[in-house]
């Protein structure tokens, strides 16, 4: 045990004090979230909408998210990612507590949208801001500690939510979203103020290649799309499926799902380090993780036993810790040949797609054609996804080996 316990601590070790103020902040700022889990309830409960149009103004969400990743991608280029970072945290605090004034289907569609559009345009600045503080060889562990306070914020937010609504009502809980992005904005001012933040790697390409030129870049894209597209099910449909056929409680549902939290917490950082110091390429461990959440599908279809739900999920947990560390980190590295925040919106914008896509499909498969062939459709998905990843790594290796070639001669 005090080995395992060295080993967890170990893996934390050498990452930069910006990267760890950086985890903070988006803690703070993810924990601020917690409308976003109650927002179908908020609709329905208190707004009388229907489900119909609360699809509609999901999709407004979606919408949002993909324009706040390019804008901010545009903006972290043109203006630094400190200042999109801290306009992104201002302006989320002010859409989310001016967001409860809204009360018409129009305008809700159009206050979402506006919320989101600010809240994601801190997505490609915060991974950018993360690239320059920290070390080459701290990038994908670097990107795990954010993914860890990612996870934590979305474990910690609702249950806060939940009291928050019980004791203060909806209106209480956007008062309380809009105060913590402030105080992440005014932690971020403090802490990481350029005159006082090291800058350990600056990217500056002086003859920046652009993204929408990149074609093995775009085939990455698409993977990502996909991989995004699949493991959405784990919390849209695959619930239902719980609920449906294995007659689950919500409160087990809640637990196998908390389950997915836990394993993230206990094994990602000590995960990442093992393979990363087992010298695979991050397109490597991108493709075993595609290949564990394939494969958390086909368990799904062999059997009724309950414990393969636990089985499943165990396997699309493990999948996701080296899928997207590892994705950011290729990322982050082919960010390099051209403005970095257009590359890592474009990044961004791939989960944004999936989100926008992968809710409503995977339920109106379920709905047209059942669970057992809409998992079928999800590995074939998966599948496609894979080898995308390994046409990907054998042109990303060929281009490396040519350019070292040259170099030779």
């Amino acid at each position: 045990m005090r080995k395992l316990y060295l080993g967890y601590i170990s893996s934390f070790q050498g990452l930069s004090r910006e990267v760890w103020w950086l985890s903070l902040i988006t803690l703070i700022n993810r924990a601020g979230t917690m409308v976003i889990p109650f927002l179908s309830l908020y609709l329905t409960q208190k707004l009388h909408f229907t489900l119909s149009d609360v699809g509609w103004i999901m999709s407004s969400f979606g919408l949002g998210s993909v324009v706040g990743s390019w804008l901010g991608g545009k903006f972290t280029d043109k203006i630094g990612y400190y200042r999109v970072m801290a306009l992104s945290l201002v302006l989320s605090a002010f859409c989310f507590i001016g967001l409860q004034f809204l009360q018409s289907f129009w305008g809700i569609c159009f206050g979402i949208f506006l919320v989101m559009l600010a809240a994601d345009m801190f997505r490609p600045a915060v991974f950018v801001a993360l690239s320059a503080y920290s070390k080459p060889q701290n990038k994908t562990r670097s990107v795990t500690l954010i993914r860890l306070a990612i996870n934590l914020g979305f474990s910690a937010g609702p249950a806060i939510g939940g009291l928050i609504i019980t004791k203060l009502g909806y209106n209480g809980l956007f008062w309380v979203d809009g105060i913590t992005c402030l105080l992440a904005g005014v932690l971020l001012l403090n802490v990481l103020n350029p005159k006082k933040a090291r800058v350990l790697d600056a990217a500056k390409n002086d003859s920046p290649e652009s993204v929408y030129s990149d074609i093995p870049y775009w085939v990455f894209f698409v993977a990502m799309v996909l991989f995004g597209f699949i493991f959405l099910q784990y919390f849209s449909t695959i619930p239902i499926f719980y609920k449906e056929l294995f007659r689950l409680t919500e409160s087990e549902i809640g637990i196998l799902l908390g389950l997915n939290g836990l394993l993230i917490f206990v094994f990602e950082m000590p995960l990442v380090k093992y393979f990363e110091e087992k010298f695979l390429t991050p397109l490597s461990s991108v493709l075993i993780g595609f290949l564990l959440t394939i494969i958390s599908f086909v368990v799904l279809n062999m059997t009724s036993w309950i414990g393969i739900l636990i089985i499943g999920m165990a396997l699309m947990s493990f999948g996701e810790m080296l899928v997207f560390p590892f994705s950011n980190a290729f990322a982050l590295n082919r960010a390099k040949r051209g403005n970095q925040g257009e590359y890592l919106a474009l990044y961004s914008i791939a989960f944004s797609v999936s989100h926008i896509f992968g809710h409503n499909s995977g339920l109106q498969l379920i709905d047209a054609l059942g669970f057992e062939f809409t998992w079928y459709v999800m590995i074939f998905l998966g599948v496609l996804g894979s080898l995308l990843v390994v046409y990907l790594r054998k042109t990303v290796t060929r281009s490396v080996e040519e350019k070292n070639a040259i170099v030779g001669q």
